[in-house]
């Protein structure tokens, strides 16, 4: 098979990330990642290389993740999606194949990322929803914690938010600085079910779940909505409230609109 025969394939991927240990993959452990390519190379009969949208934890969902990777030209893409559902279903659906020019990256070409996360809210856990939500019995403030939540959008160091990996050999430690652009709580339907959204140039480690983790603070009355400016400008992850699981975060949308922030 000649380089001349591939050609860029970009997919829409969704999955149930709770018995997964992450998407990207990685050595002797069951990821979304290895699953999923595998199983494009057992249809195409070659190595793939994929490239992510994002890279989610262990234990978190996905509905609107994005992947890219060369394929044989003449692949059937809607055969292809068809071929790998039977194989991967029901934790892993593949939605939307298209062909994308060459210089497509699902990781490069992405300009945000926009999360959810979901509380069951109630006294009484849910157990149709169990594996997608944290449950909390006392009733949370919304009104608190979107208005903490208005006080860090914008161009910041969330290093207060994100946990520190250490660089590679070589590399220097990777910025924590990002833009974001939305941030919010919503309840759906009168129900006990709360959505945060929030959308970002793109996330640091646990950036999301820490963010989180705090409006559930400010929401039990346990962390003042004011002192957000305060908890950025420390740039320390203890002055940030807690983590909160990966269970109620689903990776939703991957945007590639506009420029990168940091283009």
């Amino acid at each position: 098979m000649t380089e001349q025969s591939l050609r860029n394939v970009r997919l829409l991927v969704a999955y149930d990330g709770t018995d997964f240990r992450g998407f990207a993959e990685s050595d002797g452990v069951r990821t979304v990642e290895g699953e999923l390519r595998r199983s494009i190379e057992l249809i195409v009969r070659q190595p793939v290389e994929l490239v992510l949208g994002g890279r989610t934890d262990a234990g978190v969902h996905g509905w609107g993740q994005v992947v890219n990777g060369l394929i044989p030209a003449g692949t059937d893409l809607y055969r292809l999606m068809s071929s790998l559902n039977r194989l991967l279903r029901p934790e892993i659906s593949v939605r939307q194949p298209e062909w994308v020019d060459d210089d497509f990256s699902a990781r490069f070409t992405a300009t945000s990322r926009t999360y959810h996360y979901d509380i069951w809210n109630d006294r009484a856990p849910n157990p149709l929803v169990a594996r997608h939500v944290w449950h909390l019995g006392p009733a949370l403030d919304l009104e608190r914690m979107n208005a903490a939540a208005a006080l860090l959008i914008g161009h910041y160091d969330f290093s207060s938010f994100c946990r520190r990996l250490k660089p590679g050999p070589g590399y220097e430690e990777p910025s924590t600085r990002r833009v974001l652009k939305a941030a919010r709580w919503h309840r759906i339907d009168e129900s006990p079910l709360l959505r945060f959204e929030i959308t970002a140039s793109s996330f640091c480690n646990q950036m999301v779940r820490s963010i989180v983790g705090t409006l559930v603070d400010v929401g039990r009355g346990r962390i003042d909505p004011s002192t957000m400016p305060e908890i950025l400008a420390a740039h320390d992850r203890n002055a940030a409230g807690q983590v909160a699981p990966p269970t109620g975060l689903t990776l939703w949308h991957v945007g590639f609109t506009g420029p990168r922030w940091d283009a």
